[in-house]
C-alpha cells in the first residue's frame, strides 16, 4: 500500500459476487422452467457465439466447491442471487421447495465457512410466462411494462423471505433495474430483446413500485434485525465541453441513468424535468396515486454498482447516426428514449476488454454525490471489477495485472472516499468467477477465478490472491501480481 491511501477498518465487509443465470445453470432441473434470459439466448442472433447459460459455470452442483474456493480467499460475504423461474416456475403462485432447497443448501454452506451471504432477488431473470402475452389462454403478463409484474414479485419476495429468513439477513430487491428497463425494453440488447420507448418507461416505474412492494414484502416476514437494500447502476455523466446543449444533453442522461430511479427510492418523486423530456412518448398515466409513497420505503443501505463513467454532447447538427456506443451494446434502438440524439464519447486512456475506460475517479464521484443525496443511509460497492483477455502462461497460471491494477485504483476511491467521512461499509468485487456475459456470452471474463467452461475446472487468477491479501489486512498491497504456485 502506498503512505498515501488510508487502511480499511477491520469491520469492512470483503465480498464477491455473482449472478444465478450467469453462473448456475441447471437450467431446467428440480422444476426450473424458462426465464426471459432462456429465451433470449436460445433466439438465433441474440447473443455473441450463440452462447447460453444452459450450463453456465455449473455452479448449482459446484456450489460447495466454490464456496470453498471463497473461504481460502479469505472473504467475508458472498452476493448470490435467485433464480425467479427456480422458485416459482409460473411467476406465481406456491414456491416449489426443490428450488428453495437449493439455496438453503448454499446458504448452509456459506455459513458453516463464516462467510454472511447476501441476497439479491432480481437479477433481470424475469421468468418466461410473465412476460409471455398469453397465460392460460387469458390477456396476461406482458413482463415489467405491466402493473401486474411489480405485484408477483412482491408475492415471490414474501416467498423467497419466509423460506430463508431465519438465516439469511442482507437481501437486495433488484439489481441495476436500469438495465431491465431500457436495455430489456428500449434497445433491444437484453432480454426480452424489445425496442419499445413507451414499455422502457413504464417497466422502470413498475420496477419501482416492484421495489417498494419487495421492501414492504420482506420486512412482513423478515426478523427485525435483517437489512434490506437496493442495488442501483448510477452513472457518472460528463459533459463534453461547458456548452449548454452539452451541459443539458448531460443533465438528460441522468435523468433516465440515475434520478428515474433514485428519485422514487429515495425520495419518494419522479423530477419534473425527468417527466418532461418524455412528454412527447407518454403523459405518464401509468403512475398510479399512492406509487411513487409505495416506492420511497426506509432501506438499511443502498448499493452502487460501477464500472466506467460516460462523456455525452449534444449531437452535431445535422447528424444522421449518434453514437450510443456507452457501456451497454449498440443495438439498433437506443436505451435512452426521448434522448436519443445524445452522443456518446469514447474517453482517452486505458480500456477493458468491454472497451470500457479504466476511470476511477467516477467511483469517488457517486460514492460522495449519494452521501449527500441520501444522508445516513450506509454505502456498498455491490459490484466492481473488469473484463480483460485473460491467458494462461506455460505452466497453465493465470497473470492478470491490468485487472489488479484496475481493482487497486478503484478501493483506493473507496479509501479516500472512506477518509472524508464517507460512509462505505463493503466492496463485492465483480466477479468470482468468469461466467454467462449475458449478451457478449462466454466472450468476456470479469472473473478472479477461471472457469475452463469445457471442464469447468476453476483457476484462481493471480488477482484472487492479490485480493486475499486485501481482505486479510484491509490495505492494498502494491498492484503487482504475487506469486502463483
Amino acid at each position: 500500500m502506498t503512505s498515501e491511501t488510508p487502511a480499511f477498518p477491520d469491520d469492512f465487509l470483503w465480498g464477491t459476487a455473482t449472478a444465478a443465470y450467469q453462473v448456475e445453470g441447471a437450467a431446467a432441473e428440480d422444476g426450473r422452467t424458462p426465464s426471459i434470459w432462456d429465451t433470449f439466448s436460445h433466439t438465433p442472433g441474440r447473443v455473441l457465439g450463440g452462447d447460453t447459460g444452459d450450463t453456465a459455470c455449473d455452479h448449482y452442483h459446484r456450489f460447495r466447491e466454490d464456496v470453498a474456493l471463497m473461504a481460502e480467499l479469505g472473504v467475508d460475504a458472498y452476493r448470490f442471487s435467485v433464480s425467479w423461474s427456480r422458485v416459482q416456475p409460473t411467476g406465481r403462485g406456491p414456491a416449489v421447495q426443490r428450488g428453495l432447497d437449493f439455496y438453503r443448501a448454499l446458504v448452509d454452506e456459506l455459513l458453516a465457512h463464516g462467510i454472511t451471504p447476501y441476497l439479491t432477488l432480481y437479477h433481470w431473470d424475469l421468468p418466461q410466462e410473465l412476460e409471455s402475452p398469453f397465460h392460460g389462454g387469458t390477456a396476461a403478463g406482458g413482463g415489467w411494462p405491466e402493473r401486474e409484474t411489480a405485484y408477483r414479485f412482491a408475492e415471490y419476495a414474501q416467498a423467497v423471505g419466509e423460506a430463508l429468513g431465519d438465516r439469511v439477513h442482507h437481501w437486495t430487491t433488484l439489481n441495476e433495474p436500469w438495465c431491465s428497463a431500457f436495455l430489456g425494453y428500449g434497445s433491444g440488447v437484453h432480454a426480452p430483446g424489445r425496442t419499445e420507448p413507451v414499455a422502457a418507461l413504464r417497466a422502470a416505474h413498475h420496477l419501482n413500485l416492484a421495489h417498494g412492494l419487495g421492501v414492504q414484502a420482506l420486512r412482513s416476514v423478515l426478523p427485525k434485525r435483517a437489512e434490506v437494500l437496493v442495488s442501483l447502476n448510477p452513472a457518472v455523466v460528463r459533459p463534453r465541453s461547458q456548452s449548454a446543449e452539452d451541459v443539458d444533453a448531460a443533465r438528460r442522461i441522468d435523468a433516465l441513468a440515475n434520478r428515474v430511479f433514485a428519485g422514487p427510492m429515495l425520495h419518494g418523486r419522479y423530477d419534473e424535468d425527468l417527466l418532461a423530456d418524455v412528454r412527447h412518448l407518454t403523459d405518464w398515466s401509468f403512475i398510479k396515486d399512492g406509487d411513487v409513497e409505495t416506492a420511497h420505503q426506509p432501506l438499511d443501505g443502498l448499493g452502487i454498482n460501477y464500472y466506467t463513467p460516460s462523456v455525452v454532447s449534444a449531437a452535431p447538427e445535422g447528424a444522421t447516426e449518434v453514437d450510443r456506443a456507452d457501456g451497454h451494446g449498440n443495438g439498433t434502438a437506443s436505451p435512452w428514449v426521448g434522448a436519443e440524439r445524445v452522443a456518446f464519447h469514447q474517453p482517452p486512456g486505458e480500456h477493458t476488454a468491454m472497451g470500457w475506460s479504466v476511470d476511477p475517479t467516477g467511483l469517488g464521484d457517486l460514492l460522495h454525490r449519494y452521501s449527500e443525496e441520501a444522508p445516513g443511509l450506509p454505502l456498498y460497492i455491490t459490484e466492481n471489477g473488469a473484463a480483460y483477455d485473460d491467458k494462461p502462461d506455460a505452466e497453465g497460471r493465470f497473470h492478470d495485472p491490468e485487472r489488479i491494477a484496475y481493482l487497486h485504483s478503484h478501493l483506493d476511491a473507496v479509501a479516500r472516499a472512506r477518509s472524508q467521512g464517507i460512509d462505505v461499509r463493503g466492496y463485492f468485487l465483480w466477479s468470482l468467477l468468469d461466467n454467462f456475459e449475458w449478451g457478449y456470452g462466454y466472450s468476456r471474463r470479469f472473473g478472479i477465478v477461471h472457469v475452463d467452461f469445457e471442464t469447468q475446472q476453476r483457476t484462481p487468477k493471480a488477482s484472487a490472491r492479490w485480493y486475499a491479501e486485501v481482505a486479510r489486512t484491509g490495505r492494498l498491497p502494491e498492484p503487482t501480481a504475487p506469486a502463483l504456485d
